[in-house]
């Protein structure tokens, strides 16, 4: 209700300017509206005959208890949920490419996505430092993982990978303001580089390396250290004039994580909790076998958005996990529910915000640019890492972020700086 509330405003205000003011972004809306219009032909009420013709298997179970109305979608009540929550997603798309166009709402944004992480990475280490046995928020037993106000540790993880990135983003932007003049005293130049920037964002990254770590999210951990090794070579082959303090900046983040894993878990801890998590992998793998035949009952439009947690039992063949109300993996659950066509429409967004970010790294030369660039690669690439054993995408709070970062990358591509506050053009 926020959300659509915000963007009623959003229309009413910018309602003067052609599209909304963002004919730029067209091609992005364009991929959103054609996902929201399957979306919908999902849970509208069609001709048997038609969904005998765009999904078979759908028709066969509405005509076997001689239902009334026939749709795509085999549980029309929650892909109408998803449904809803697509829309707000939308919306939410719409009003970052609408709101956030200056250089100082782009680092306001990551400022608060940098808050909103450091306050979960604290709220969720002290519940396991000071020994709570209950929640503070939501009066849940606290185990050994920190989860701060999420349910799950791994959704924990995800939610301060994705804060970490907002928060590596603005450290990489003070460290792009200015360049090594001298290649002799590199060493003091990267020092003083660290020592001037912003002290604030390198304790909160910190404080969320710390909450990361103390969640015990192998996949979370494993997601954000892979992704910032991978944007870091990336920047390094796509950043011609590299600022000083950037190679020391990514070695201090392994170096505090070295320091904090050896200090908090010790080696023989860590081999456990792997062990733990490879015996709980097994059971996880075995249900992802057991979900790919629905794939080829609804190939086309899938199950329906939502449905998974309704579908799966008729096909679950082992008593591993009585319920599963999703699986723990995004990229096949989102095949199963939407189908190919979803998917495709899907991938395509995925893969044009990943084109978007890898262009602004290379082509853009202002620092605000290139941070968040460099914080949009970083949440495309955990998060494709993480979703494809896990369902990060699934939170709510998780999903709406991951929008944001995907709108973000449209902004960084087509902003244009400027001392007034007309709307930019495209570069």
């Amino acid at each position: 209700m926020a959300i659509f509330g915000l963007t009623a405003i959003v229309v009413i205000k910018n309602s003067k300017f052609d599209n909304l003011g963002i004919t730029n972004y067209i091609s992005a809306v364009y991929f959103w509206l054609a996902f929201i219009a399957l979306c919908a032909i999902q849970i509208i009420p069609l001709p048997n005959f038609v969904v005998a013709l765009l999904s078979p298997t759908s028709f066969d179970l509405y005509h076997l208890v001689s239902a009334s109305s026939y749709f795509i979608s085999v549980d029309p009540g929650q892909s109408m949920v998803s449904f809803i929550k697509t829309l707000s997603f939308f919306c939410l798309f719409i009003c970052v490419l609408c709101l956030v166009n200056t250089e100082q709402r782009i680092r306001m944004l990551l400022l608060t996505i940098m808050a909103a992480g450091t306050f979960q990475a604290l709220y969720g280490s002290l519940e396991i430092i000071l020994g709570f046995s209950t929640s503070l928020i939501l009066g849940l037993p606290v185990e050994v993982f920190a989860t701060g106000s999420f349910i799950n540790n791994n959704h924990y993880a995800n939610f301060l990978m994705l804060s970490l990135a907002a928060a590596v983003g603005l450290l990489v932007t003070s460290l792009e303001k200015s360049s090594i003049s001298n290649p002799k005293n590199l060493l003091q130049n990267a020092a003083n580089s660290l020592l001037n920037s912003m002290v604030t964002i390198r304790i909160c990254i910190v404080i969320m390396l710390i909450g990361i770590i103390m969640s015990r999210s192998i996949t979370g951990n494993i997601a954000f250290f892979v992704a910032i090794t991978i944007v870091a070579a990336l920047a390094f082959l796509l950043i011609k004039n590299r600022s000083k303090g950037f190679i020391i900046m990514v070695l201090s983040i392994f170096i505090i994580n070295l320091f904090v894993v050896s200090v908090y878990f010790g080696i023989e801890r860590v081999k456990d909790r792997v062990a733990q998590t490879n015996s709980v992998q097994e059971t996880q793998d075995e249900i992802v076998q057991e979900a790919y035949p629905i794939i080829s009952d609804f190939p086309i439009f899938g199950s329906g958005g939502g449905s998974f947690h309704s579908t799966f039992p008729s096909y679950q063949l082992s008593e591993a996990g009585a319920f599963n109300e999703h699986l723990h993996n995004d990229n096949l659950q989102f095949l199963i529910e939407y189908g190919v066509v979803g998917y495709f429409i899907l991938f395509s967004i995925f893969g044009f915000s990943i084109y978007k970010s890898i262009r602004a790294l290379h082509s853009r030369r202002n620092s605000i640019f290139k941070g968040s660039a460099f914080a949009c690669l970083m949440v495309l690439i955990g998060m494709a890492l993480h979703m494809s054993i896990d369902y990060p995408l699934q939170g709510y709070a998780n999903a709406s972020y991951f929008v944001v970062f995907l709108a973000l990358c449209m902004v960084i591509n087509t902003l244009t700086l400027q001392q007034t506050k007309q709307r930019s053009r495209t570069i």
